[in-house]
């Protein structure tokens, strides 16, 4: 997501995601420290309802990368926000961000059992702790994707190549979608 933000609108768009995975991961511990995710894994519907949701979401993102890279008369990913005066759309970047990282099941389950196997009893200064850790952790890894990812833009300048990277991260985008529905 962050990738996919920061060919299409820079650095800029790419910080924007990390924020919105950020604050994504910040919902999900705070749900899994306050019990609620616990309560949620006891219901299979509203998992089910969460996976088949992400699902869609990427498809549909996926989808439209991918036509971007098909219909060369689209723009493409790497020219989203560069002909736009205003610039790249950073609420839409932390969205996607937000949207794709609550709607990713995987994510609750590394609160409610990966985060808790690290800690011996019940204390939920440890708990949130770890669930910083994590969340300033990821924060870091994908600002410097952003940035990493950012100087690389010009190298992909070529519309070619635009709709090659428009139809991998696509293809990427639907394979995970599918990937979810397993």
């Amino acid at each position: 997501m962050v990738v996919r933000h920061v060919l299409g609108g820079g650095r800029a768009a790419g910080l924007a995601a990390a924020a919105g995975i950020a604050v994504a991961n910040a919902s999900w511990a705070a749900a899994a420290g306050l019990g609620v995710t616990a309560i949620l894994s006891r219901v299979p519907l509203v998992f089910a309802v969460i996976r088949f949701g992400g699902a869609a979401y990427l498809a549909v993102l996926g989808v439209r990368a991918i036509g971007r890279a098909l219909l060369p008369s689209q723009e493409t990913i790497l020219t989203r926000g560069e002909e736009d005066p205003s610039g790249p759309d950073r609420g839409a970047a932390f969205r996607d961000g937000v949207m794709v990282n609550l709607l990713n099941p995987p994510i609750a389950t590394f609160y409610i059992v990966v985060v808790p196997s690290f800690m011996t009893g019940p204390a939920p200064g440890r708990f949130a702790l770890l669930a910083a850790i994590h969340i300033g952790l990821a924060l870091l890894c994908h600002a410097a994707w952003a940035v990493g990812f950012d100087s690389l833009r010009t190298v992909w300048a070529r519309p070619a190549t635009r709709r090659g990277v428009d139809m991998a991260i696509g293809l990427a985008l639907v394979a995970l979608a599918v990937r979810m529905l397993r």
